[in-house]
């Protein structure tokens, strides 16, 4: 095989189809003919890094070979791009500590439950981080008033999400005063603080894995916002059916602004919030209830067992 003949390091139409079926039956990722340079460059540098071989060879080794998982981890994280940043889409996030927590919380009253928060696809942290700081901004509790649980396909991001080091193109929307108060700059690196790392639990998970995706238990709220875009529509239906399935009844799904849940599901029903729209599984009705009223309602609890009420 010449190395600089273009011809010699592209795929051929069947195994162009071989490779991305395996990736959309795996975990959903969508690649066509517009993206088929991008496939065909990272599949020959895998195969490359690998052992130089044929693609027949590299494909067997994903599909049987005795590191096929690995490989394939390796196979997803070289072909996605996991761009976010700190409160990337902040209004949503406001929305989520300012009013769909305090609803949950008020119509839980007398029960200590938290609120179950499932950041999914969360890429190297940033969202999940996120939620727990603005919702320390709010003045909630994490561990107390809500619990948050983070996501993603790619082994790499988790690995960075867990070390919690960021590079500066993390902090485009951050404030001077948040990045003094939720992170510590050292020997030229910024890094999360662990009072804010420690109430986040990162889990490795494949959206299309349902069985897997149970083991995380019912959740309150799930975000997945700007991941199914690299879908095809019927792994958005699978995944969107498993959202579902582990929302309980007047759970919120926030997807990405860019989204929507047309021709994907009318399972469930659009929500208006103050400033938001989001995506509500029908249950009980609920009653409009504020931060505030979350807070000043807290305030009289704390007062009477202090006896200054």
């Amino acid at each position: 095989m010449l190395e600089d003949d273009p011809a010699a390091r592209s795929l051929t139409d069947a195994e162009f189809r071989l490779f991305t079926s395996l990736l959309r039956e795996r975990c959903g990722l969508h690649f066509d003919d517009q993206t088929r340079y991008l496939v065909e460059k990272r599949v020959w540098r895998l195969i490359d890094e690998a052992d130089g071989g044929s693609f027949a060879a590299f494909f067997h080794r994903l599909r049987h070979g005795p590191d096929a998982e690995e490989t394939f981890s390796r196979v997803v994280d070289m072909l996605t791009t996991n761009e976010t940043y700190f409160f990337r889409e902040i209004s949503q996030l406001l929305a989520l500590v300012t009013e769909i927590i305090p609803g949950v919380l008020a119509r839980r009253r007398g029960a200590s439950r938290p609120v179950d928060v499932w950041s999914a696809g969360c890429a190297s942290g940033e969202e999940p981080l996120s939620i727990v700081m603005l919702g320390l901004e709010a003045g909630l509790v994490p561990g107390r008033d809500f619990r948050v649980f983070a996501s993603d396909l790619s082994r790499a991001a988790l690995a960075r999400a867990r070390r919690g080091v960021y590079r500066e193109a993390s902090f485009r929307e951050t404030d001077a005063r948040m990045r003094r108060r939720y992170f510590v700059e050292k020997d030229g690196l910024t890094r999360i603080s662990d009072d804010v790392k420690r109430h986040v639990d990162f889990v490795h998970l494949n959206l299309l894995d349902h069985s897997r995706a149970r083991l995380l238990g019912p959740m309150d709220v799930i975000l997945c916002r700007n991941v199914m875009i690299y879908f095809d529509v019927e792994s958005r239906r699978r995944v969107v059916r498993s959202f579902h399935d582990r929302l309980r009844p007047g759970g919120h799904l926030l997807i990405g602004h860019s989204e929507s849940l047309i021709k994907v599901t009318t399972d469930f029903e659009l929500c208006h919030l103050r400033r938001e729209l989001a995506y509500r599984k029908p249950g009980p009705g609920e009653e409009p209830f504020s931060l505030s009223d979350l807070l000043a309602e807290r305030a009289i609890d704390d007062a009477t067992e202090r006896g200054d009420a």
